[in-house]
This record gives structure tokens, C-alpha cells and sequence, in this order.
């Protein structure tokens, strides 16, 4: 609560995450990563997330998207380089797609990259970036041939102190508010040939195939989310007494547990096939997505109804819910709405 009130991002758990080898969660160990699988990564999220999402959130920013992005797309140079200290927890990542013109829509964005000799010229603007005043290594999505559409778009990795690069605004936010999140400008920021990540023109299909893997671990975040409000909403139904008894008795109270406890477990069920469907090497669009999609939105009614179990003291600060309830609505927004995974739902179906 304290980090919340400051929106403070606690990097003095840094260290103490890195010894846990929880910064380097699925890498490998000749890169300073912990070896463990997606589904040991869903319990890693899930457990954080119990007790403070907002640090969960930082979790699957640094590991899944960032991180994860240099190990899928990256030459053996370049995880040696960054994935190293990355996963050892030496550096913070952060990944930078969204802009302000475009959210949902991320082949609508402005940042541009241009060739100048051997180098990349980077202008333009990432916002809602989680990390972006206190990362040491981004991976950026910009553009690099108008002409290409979405095949225009290419990933560059760029270093905290690179001449050009500044941090923006940092968002006042709703919930989540112990993770930094903020603007970043690029202001003719000159980086080496070498940091373009993957294939010139491959960083938009790339950046599909990072969600893909990502949209697990809001999932993950989600569910343990939500197993944090029950919790949080069965202990004080047990202790709070009404008309002569405890509210765990009355059966509008029994019905609200059953359905979240029930809608939990559905949820970590759909989260743990995706990460193990991930484990095989299988392609996870689909299962991501309605993983994501269903975790998130369970989340945000569990949450509420933890809310309404505390009854007033879910609306002050005296409780965690009402700190749950702000956090939750996020899930439901980053790394793809809820509406765009709809939409990637039904393409998958209608596809098949």
C-alpha cells in the first residue's frame, strides 16, 4: 500500500527477485535465465499476484514481453548482450509499442527508424510503456518503410543513457500503481546497425507472436488477481457478523464465493493449457486469447464482488479489496482488450 499511495516502482526487490531467478523466469541457463517452463512461469505470476499485481505486472512487462523478445528474435551476439543481464536481473527491460494515435490499432504507429550509414536514426514517441523511466534495455517497434504497412515496422533494441532517448510523461494511473509506467521520446536517438532485432521489416509479425506468449501472463496475473480478492472476501465474510451471525452464512454471500471460486479455477485451467500447449511448441494464438480474455474478465468480477462481500470497508483503504478492484480493470485493456481478443478469437474460428 505503501508503493501505491507513492506510485513508487520498488527497486530494491530487484536483487532480491533476481536471487529468486525470477527475472529470468523461462530464459535459458547459458543466459542467465532460471530454465523453467510456461507453466512454471503462470505459477510465478499467479503467486506474486496474489499479494501485489502491480510487482506481477512488472514481472510479465520485464520477462514476456522485453526479455522474451530479444530470446525468440535475437542472434546469439544479442542474447549475450542483453538477454544475459536481463535474466539475471542486472538490467530492467521494457517494450515500447504503444503510442498515443495507437493503441489497439498498432500498425497505425508514428515512430519511424531511418538508415543513416550504418547506423538507425529513431524519432517519435512510445506511451503507457511499463518501465519507461526506470528501464536500462527497451525493445522499440518502429517504422521503416511507409510504403510496407505492417510489413513496414521493425524492432530495435535501445539502451538506457543512448543520446536521444528520454522519458516522458509518467502516467497517474488508476491502479497498478507501484509499476512505473511512462512515455518515452526519441528525439534523433542514433543507434548501431547491430541493435536492429530480427529481421528488418519482421518486428510487427514478431510482436504478434511476443503477445501471443504474453497474453498468458496477463492471464496468469489475472487469475492470481482474482484468487487474492476471493481470499481477501472469504476471510472477512468468515469474521464480519450481521444480525446476530457471520456474513458467511447468508447464502447471497455463499452464492458470490461459489461462483468466484468456481470461475477461478475455470480460469486457471485455460491459463495452464495455453502454457502447456506452449511448452509443446505449439502454436498458442487461440488459446492465449481466450485464456486472457476469460481470466481477465473473471478478475474484474471477483474483484467487484470482493468489493460489495466488505460491504463499506471495501470502499476505504482499511481493506485490500477496494486496492484489488483498482487494479484489476488494467487486465482487461493491456496487451490487447478485451475486444481485440474477441476479434482474434473469432478469426481463429472462422479460420479453421
Amino acid at each position: 500500500m505503501e508503493w501505491d499511495e507513492a506510485q513508487r516502482f520498488p527497486k530494491e526487490l530487484l536483487p532480491k527477485l533476481a536471487g529468486l531467478g525470477l527475472l529470468g523466469i523461462q530464459f535459458l541457463e547459458q543466459y542467465g535465465g532460471a530454465g523453467m517452463s510456461a507453466v512454471d512461469y503462470c505459477i510465478c505470476i499467479e503467486e506474486i499476484a496474489r499479494v501485489d499485481p502491480s510487482v506481477a505486472l512488472s514481472l510479465a512487462a520485464h520477462n514476456g514481453l522485453c526479455a522474451s523478445h530479444i530470446s525468440l528474435f535475437g542472434t546469439d551476439e544479442q542474447k549475450t548482450k542483453y538477454l544475459t543481464p536481463l535474466a539475471r536481473g542486472e538490467k530492467l527491460g521494457a517494450w515500447g509499442l504503444t503510442e498515443s494515435t495507437s493503441g489497439s490499432d498498432a500498425a497505425g504507429m508514428r515512430t519511424a527508424a531511418t538508415r543513416a550509414g550504418t547506423c538507425w536514426v529513431l524519432n517519435g514517441s512510445k506511451t503507457f510503456t511499463t518501465h519507461g523511466r526506470v528501464c536500462d534495455t527497451m525493445v522499440v517497434m518502429a517504422i521503416t518503410d511507409r510504403t510496407a504497412g505492417t510489413k513496414g515496422i521493425s524492432a530495435f533494441i535501445v539502451e538506457r543513457g543512448t543520446a536521444g532517448m528520454a522519458p516522458g510523461k509518467k502516467e497517474d494511473k488508476l491502479g497498478m500503481r507501484a509499476s512505473d509506467t511512462s512515455e518515452v521520446l526519441f528525439d534523433n536517438c542514433r543507434i548501431a546497425g547491430d541493435q536492429l532485432l530480427g529481421a528488418e521489416g519482421q518486428g510487427f509479425v514478431n510482436t504478434m507472436q511476443v503477445l501471443d506468449a504474453g497474453r498468458i501472463g496477463i492471464a496468469a496475473l489475472s487469475v492470481g488477481l482474482a484468487q487474492g480478492a476471493y481470499e481477501a472476501a472469504l476471510a472477512y465474510a468468515r469474521q464480519r457478523k450481521a444480525f446476530g451471525k457471520t456474513i458467511s452464512s447468508f447464502q447471497a454471500i455463499q452464492w458470490k464465493l461459489a461462483d468466484a471460486a468456481t470461475k477461478i479455477e475455470a480460469a486457471r485451467l485455460l491459463t495452464y493449457r495455453a502454457a502447456f500447449l506452449k511448452d509443446r511448441g505449439e502454436r498458442t494464438t487461440l488459446e492465449s486469447s481466450m485464456a486472457k480474455l476469460y481470466a481477465s474478465e473473471v478478475a474484474v468480477r471477483v474483484a467487484e464482488d470482493g468489493v460489495q462481500i466488505h460491504g463499506g470497508y471495501g470502499f476505504v483503504k482499511d481493506y485490500p479489496a477496494e486496492k484489488y478492484f483498482r487494479d484489476v480493470k488494467l487486465l482487461t485493456i493491456g496487451e490487447g482488450t478485451s475486444e481485440i481478443q474477441r476479434l482474434v478469437i473469432a478469426r481463429r474460428l472462422l479460420a479453421r
